[in-house]
């Protein structure tokens, strides 16, 4: 196992040994293939019979009417299929799926996606709202706001407006309805154990350059969200530094707080202990990836 004996430790300081036991099997699992169906241009219906058609096992989430497992076959394997040639399909990750799920976008909103790349969660969002919300989508990277832009119009995502620029700079002036803040991390619910390279990029030094710009972004976040509406924190980490504390640095000045996350289907999420009610991390096993969310609700 590759694991960098740091995260070990920092896990086993949090969790306890027998958790951080869990997590680590956790990264040694291949994860089964995940899509949802993306309804501005597909429907479930449509979307099944060509699966059944080319032999193609699966089965659903408690948590979505779109979200789908894959028994018997791999991503490359359903990027052959016409259905993902067309953004009938989208293929993310179970736990990515969940934030927008919990945010709940409405139609006729002004929504901010503060950093969207690759667009996973972006259409997703346009498709709950079926296009009729104003999405803006905000990636800093000009390769991946080019990635993202590709994405949103493969998906059939109209509702999106893509701004080059990094969410910390955007003016005080704006305000929104609803945000989702799906925050750069260090991936720690994301590792794979059997990576020779873990320890070249898996360090110390990122995680303090995650904590230093989630802070600042969270920030940013609740300053452009309007009175009494709601946002989505989240990150792909399971460790506190970047989730708990994040968040608790926030609730310090009584600007804002946490909207208990309930939706239907929630207990058949692994989940791991989280230092503050009412928000859910996630436990990697081989369906899902490890990750954090919060919804917080600006109260003035």
């Amino acid at each position: 196992m590759n694991i960098p004996e740091f995260l070990i430790e920092m896990l086993e300081e949090q969790y306890g040994k027998e958790l951080a036991k869990q997590i680590l099997e956790g990264y040694l699992v291949k994860r089964k293939a995940t899509f949802r169906v993306n309804t501005l241009k597909g429907s479930k219906e449509v979307v099944e019979q060509e699966l059944k058609k080319a032999g193609i096992e699966t089965r659903k989430v408690a948590w979505s009417n779109n979200a789908y497992i894959v028994e018997n076959v791999t991503e490359k394997e359903l990027q052959n299929l016409e259905i993902y040639k067309n953004g009938e399909i989208y293929l993310q990750s179970l736990s990515s799926m969940l934030p927008p799920i919990i945010l709940k976008p409405q139609e006729k909103t002004d929504i901010l996606d503060m950093a969207a790349a690759p667009g996973g969660k972006t259409t997703q969002m346009a498709a709950l709202t079926n296009n009729k919300a104003h999405i803006t989508a905000c990636e800093m990277n000009k390769i991946r706001a080019e990635k993202l832009k590709y994405n949103i119009q493969k998906q059939g995502a109209s509702s999106v407006y893509v701004m080059e620029t990094d969410s910390r700079k955007i003016s005080d002036f704006f305000s929104f309805d609803q945000i989702l803040l799906d925050s750069p991390c260090s991936g720690s619910g994301t590792l794979n154990a059997e990576d020779n390279n873990i320890e070249k990029y898996f360090t110390k030094k990122l995680i303090d350059k995650c904590t230093k710009t989630q802070f600042e972004l969270l920030k940013k976040a609740i300053k452009v969200l309007k009175p009494g509406q709601d946002m989505v924190y989240s990150t792909c980490s399971i460790l506190s530094c970047e989730n708990e504390e994040i968040v608790n640095k926030i609730l310090k000045n009584d600007e804002c707080e946490i909207v208990p996350i309930e939706f239907e289907g929630r207990e058949e999420i692994p989940q791991l202990p989280s230092k503050i009610k009412g928000t859910i991390c996630v436990k990697p096993n081989e369906l899902y990836e490890g990750f954090f969310v919060a919804k917080i609700r600006k109260i003035k």
